[in-house]
């Protein structure tokens, strides 16, 4: 701030200048527009209330409208719109004022008429010229060279930015500009020592610098640090060193014409509008300060209107490019505003620089470089943050493989974590930036009672939320690594995972209704009426869903002595089929046909589980009268060794074939019951397994599995005549295999018909049949 503010009041600020001389007040009264000036500030100086601080140097305030309002319109009746309109007004008649003073001051120099102003010094003024030139030559020479000698340092730092190994892009990138920075200040600080140096022992007098020399090298100094923070953002020529993600022509065009603006705003009303007060007239001085500032408004201006629809599709290809759906709309949203927020900006540097001159141009560049350190921060951390969304996290394989569901979570939770976090950066940015314009107060926010409350809750509630993830996190992950049969004890029960994964539904349930309440106080919220409320309404609920608690109170109880578990093939409320999904209310079957139902536990009066220790195959098979029973009873347990002796089977047999004999005499067949004892589950298969050996081995003894005969009668006309019938005789008896020889069987005889080829067509016969 000393170094921004010593160059504007060079004049003012040295404690040992003579006062005024009197004649200079009497040539100051002579002149008829600077004697109105001085009376009409005299004027406002005597209504303004000696007590209350002064504002800004041309604010109007509401008691000065007030006094000139003919209706005596009190001062909180003032309204902001006549406010303004005021305080336009007098910036338009400053401007006014401003041209004026300088088409007098240019005519009296060039006339010879008098200006209000000490005589000019023409001498005075081209020796003072000279040396000032070649300071700023013997300056700008050391910039420059030195600038060259550090070339090699900004071509290696940013290869290494580039094709470096062992960071991540951004980070290569953030420490590459840093370093560069470093450098480039250096730089311009060296320059400056240098011109300090020649200044005071090279040019004028030898051992003192000259005011005029010290306003440009401040103004150097200021102005090129200005500089080299655009060149963090815009370096043309160095592609790893540039911070916005355009192309070196984009960049050199920017960097140009911003450098250029800052070149002309700063030396201009640092260097040039001090000296011409100092040597030729304040009047032409702050007369040339407005016009430098209006040129560079126009000028500003003009390349935002330029560029307008250039840089907004750039900005939207950005957007297009983006993976996140909150950037992709702040990008949308700044590409269609980002002129006007332009020229907002420089009109609002305009506006300050004419209302408050004194003190314009140190505010406007401190606020400047505030809003560009805190904007770079925000979007270099938003930046970091961004890459750390877009990157999937990796666990271990040894960590994947103990904790599976972990990682998931964690590329589910983090994500929203950092969204949060870069919308709290978003808010910190714009208080920042308000605070540095002096739209808002951000440390006397802080300091009151509401500031601190707000953020101190902010604060707690980032830790509870914090705490409660990470413990859901640890509980969650320790009852995953329970269930997981690669680590911990091995393969659990079903018992235990039933119960560990409604454990960890109810944590999941207590963890977020503990967590909302804690916040809910946290924030100022009296959550006593609310869980009063919550009971009350509990037991509403309890009267009048008593469905509801049956079910729960009942599978309460089923899980306790382990009626059914995942997996378990079970009847239940008349539905059979494979329990899938088990929670306290409720369980979920899916049946043989794959059709899933949900069965209320209050409908649930019996369980049938066929999971439970081992499983039983009961099955009748029936013979003909005729055969033998003791002989089928042999080919059972024959057709019994065989499947025992089966790889695909013999694991799931507990025990030899248990014949419980002949359990009905049926009307048809003879039937004989056997039961086969298997592991839970496998009792299905094993059946299937065994009816299939049965069959064949009753085939290969010739014992006929008997089943129902039908009686065929073809019916009588009214004449009483039967209709022919169509019959084929065997030309040759086969076997019960298909072979020539034996007699058929009646199964054989049964299957005669038209299209058999071993019977031939018989057109003689014609008649009633009759067969059984």
């Amino acid at each position: 701030m000393a170094l921004l503010l010593a160059p504007a009041h060079a004049q003012q600020a040295d404690p040992t200048a003579p006062p005024p001389a009197y004649d200079t007040l009497a040539d100051l009264l002579e002149d008829e527009q600077s004697r109105n000036r001085l009376i009409e500030e005299l004027r406002g100086l005597s209504q303004q209330d000696p007590v209350a601080p002064l504002g800004l140097e041309g604010e109007v305030s509401a008691e000065a409208i007030a006094a000139t309002a003919p209706s005596g319109q009190a001062a909180e009746q003032v309204s902001m719109p006549r406010r303004l309109a005021e305080a336009t007004s007098n910036v338009a008649g400053d401007i006014g004022s401003q041209f004026n003073n300088l088409i007098s001051v240019i005519g009296g120099l060039f006339s010879g008429q008098p200006t209000g102003e000490p005589g000019f010094d023409s001498a005075a003024f081209m020796n003072a010229a000279i040396n000032l030139g070649m300071v700023i030559i013997a300056t700008f020479l050391l910039f420059i060279g030195f600038r060259f000698l550090a070339k090699p340092a900004f071509t290696h730092i940013s290869v290494w930015s580039r094709e470096g190994a062992g960071l991540t892009p951004i980070l290569r990138l953030v420490i590459a500009v840093a370093v560069a920075a470093v450098i480039d200040v250096l730089v311009v600080a060296l320059a400056y020592v240098g011109g300090n140096l020649i200044a005071t022992f090279a040019v004028g007098e030898t051992g003192e610098l000259s005011t005029r020399a010290s306003l440009f090298l401040n103004a150097f100094l200021v102005i090129e640090l200005f500089k080299a923070a655009v060149r963090m953002l815009f370096a043309s020529r160095y592609e790893g060193l540039r911070l916005l993600p355009i192309a070196a022509e984009e960049a050199s065009y920017w960097n140009t014409w911003i450098a250029r603006l800052i070149g002309l705003v700063g030396y201009g009303l640092l260097a040039v509008v001090p000296l011409l007060n100092f040597y030729v007239s304040p009047a032409l001085g702050e007369s040339i300060g407005t016009l430098i500032m209006l040129g560079a408004f126009v000028y500003a201006v003009g390349k935002v209107l330029k560029n307008r629809l250039k840089l907004r599709q750039a900005i939207e290809g950005m957007a297009e490019r983006s993976s996140l759906s909150a950037t992709r709309m702040s990008l949308q949203l700044f590409a269609r505003l980002w002129h006007w927020l332009a020229i907002l900006y420089f009109l609002m540097v305009l506006v300050v620089t004419l209302i408050r001159p004194e003190d314009a141009l140190p505010f406007v560049m401190v606020a400047t470089l505030q809003t560009l350190l805190v904007v770079g921060a925000g979007a270099l951390i938003s930046a970091l943050l961004t890459q750390t969304i877009g990157r999937h996290i990796r666990l271990s394989d040894d960590l994947r493989r103990k904790l599976p569901m972990l990682e998931p979570r964690l590329n589910s939770y983090v994500p929203n974590a950092l969204r949060a976090i870069r919308a709290v950066i978003l808010i910190a940015v714009l208080m920042l930036v308000l605070n540095a314009w002096g739209a808002f107060d951000a440390a006397a926010w802080y300091a009151s009672e509401a500031g601190r409350g707000m953020i101190g809750k902010a604060v707690s509630v980032a830790v509870i939320l914090v705490l409660a993830i990470g413990a859901w996190l640890a509980l969650a992950s320790l009852i995953e690594h329970k269930l997981n049969p690669d680590t911990g004890t091995g393969e659990p029960d079903a018992r235990a995972k039933t119960l560990l994964t409604l454990f960890r539904n109810a944590l999941a349930i207590a963890l977020v209704t503990i967590t909302l309440m804690i916040v809910l106080a946290e924030i100022g919220i009296n959550i006593g009426p609310l869980i009063a409320g919550a009971g009350v309404l509990g037991l509403a609920i309890g009267f009048g869903a008593q469905k509801l608690v049956q079910d729960i109170i009942t599978g309460v109880f089923i899980q306790i002595e382990n009626a059914m578990n995942n997996g378990d093939v079970v009847t239940v409320g008349g539905i059979t089929g494979t329990a899938e999904r088990l929670s306290i209310r409720s369980v979920g079957i899916r049946d043989l046909n794959g059709t899933y139902h949900i069965v209320p536990f209050s409908s649930v009066d019996t369980v049938s589980n066929y999971m439970r220790e081992f499983g039983y195959h009961v099955g009748e098979y029936g013979i003909a009268y005729r055969e033998s029973i003791d002989e089928a009873i042999v080919v059972l347990r024959e057709a019994f060794d065989e499947l025992a002796n089966d790889d695909a089977h013999k694991a799931n047999i507990l025990a030899p074939l248990e014949v419980a004999g002949v359990v009905a005499l049926a009307d048809s067949s003879v039937n004989i019951r056997v039961r086969i004892k298997t592991t839970p589950g496998t009792q299905w298969a094993t059946g299937r397994a065994f009816n299939r050996l049965v069959k064949l081995h009753f085939d290969a003894k010739g014992i006929e599995i008997p089943f129902p005969h039908t009686t065929l009668y073809f019916g009588v006309g009214k004449e009483g005549e039967a209709p022919p019938a169509n019959l084929r005789t065997m030309r040759q008896p086969f076997d019960i295999n298909g072979r020539p020889g034996g007699q058929p069987s009646s199964g054989e005889q049964s299957r005669i018909g038209q299209d058999d080829p071993r019977s031939q067509p018989n057109p003689e016969f014609k008649g009633d049949f009759d067969d059984d």
